[in-house]
């Protein structure tokens, strides 16, 4: 299973959205959704977590995401930031805690590869989450 994800946010905070883009064999399927207030980072978080919510069971996952905070965040500082009760190396709160905790608890289930690309550079399903992402927000902003 591959999951290709990415967040946007016009102003930071401001109106969000995330995308994803969900690929077995030659299946694809996308996912998005929006915040009226949020960040960058809350909606590149929402987008991951999503996307591994939307897997119905178990599975070998690559999940590729432009995001350093995400890639870096559960391949790096997840562990330590667990084993110090959810605090930084600063002893400050680590912040978007509860999608941390959320994204961590999704990937419980899976046997999860974190990559990471480049954002507008061209890559396909990048630009296609990025899309999604965009019309996530879209949508929301045109609602009555």
């Amino acid at each position: 299973m591959e999951l290709f994800t990415d967040g946007a946010c016009r102003g930071n905070p401001g109106p969000g959205g995330w995308g994803a883009l969900l690929r077995f064999g030659d299946h694809e399927k996308s996912l998005w959704g929006s915040d009226a207030d949020t960040t960058n980072n809350r909606m590149e978080l929402m987008a991951a977590i999503e996307a591994l919510r939307a897997i119905n069971r178990p599975c070998t996952v690559i999940l590729t995401t432009d995001s350093q905070y995400v890639r870096r965040g559960m391949t790096e500082w997840l562990s330590r930031w667990r084993a110090n009760n959810w605090k930084t190396a600063n002893k400050k709160p680590v912040k978007n805690v509860d999608l941390w905790q959320a994204l961590y608890e999704e990937t419980k289930r899976h046997d999860v590869t974190w990559r990471w690309v480049k954002g507008h550079s061209g890559h396909r399903e990048n630009e296609m989450a990025d899309e999604l992402a965009n019309r996530a927000i879209d949508e929301m902003l045109a609602a009555p």
